[in-house]
């Protein structure tokens, strides 16, 4: 499907939002992604999970744009112009709600990995859907936290856990592993546990949960090929 380039936003400090338009409706559900080409560039196709929801009117993906090592997809992307043309192909992936609302949830972002539960958040409050959802989000410093408007949603309970936090942090501290995680929240056998982050990050902590008892089908994953653990 062709799209067209709204605008961009930078929500914190290498982190950007970029927006878009569709020629037709684009149906998808909360937490899928989709893949992205920009004509004219060698390097011309990315995989990007949709942090927009379906009940807003643009489309939208979140990255990190580190400016020293920007890849040509992505230096092509940060130089868009309004109404440039665009395809995207999808949308893909099982990253989604479970059909039970009543099952307890737990997520799990790392980093980046915010990304896919902005859209499932943003589509609860929408819809005023009420699903029971622990939130543990760990970054490297506070000032990588985006979307706070949603993950201070009331009834959403948040965990942020900084590894380098600033003297005026007053939150947890640490990384992100599967005893923090067991820690901070009730998991129990009926739980679902969504992971989102780094590649490699995601797959260690999946393969930690279930070497101390959590089940397979009980852990989701998105995982982002290309960023580093945080």
């Amino acid at each position: 499907m062709k799209i067209k380039f709204d605008h961009s936003e930078n929500l914190a400090a290498d982190i950007y939002s970029f927006y878009f338009s569709t020629e037709s409706q684009f149906v998808y559900t909360p937490g899928q992604y989709v893949e992205l080409s920009i004509p004219g560039i060698a390097d011309n196709k990315r995989w990007f999970t949709l942090s927009s929801s379906p009940t807003e009117n643009l489309l939208a993906i979140t990255t990190r744009l580190r400016r020293k090592d920007l890849s040509q997809f992505k230096t092509a992307l940060m130089n868009l112009q309004p109404e440039a043309n665009l395809n995207i192909n999808g949308p893909f992936g099982d990253f989604v709600l479970p059909m039970l609302i009543q099952t307890p949830l737990v997520f799990v972002a790392a980093g980046i990995g915010i990304t896919p539960f902005r859209s499932i958040l943003k589509w609860l409050r929408d819809t005023e859907e009420t699903r029971p959802i622990k939130l543990i989000y760990g970054l490297k410093t506070e000032d990588e936290i985006i979307f706070q408007d949603l993950i201070d949603e009331p009834g959403l309970h948040t965990t942020i856990i900084i590894v380098e936090p600033s003297d005026a942090w007053g939150g947890e501290r640490g990384h992100l592993s599967s005893e923090a995680i067991a820690g901070l929240s009730k998991i129990t056998d009926d739980s679902m546990v969504y992971i989102a982050g780094p590649e490699k990050m995601v797959a260690s902590l999946q393969t930690d949960l279930v070497a101390h008892g959590l089940a397979r089908h009980q852990v989701v994953t998105d995982e982002f090929p290309n960023y580093t653990a945080i």
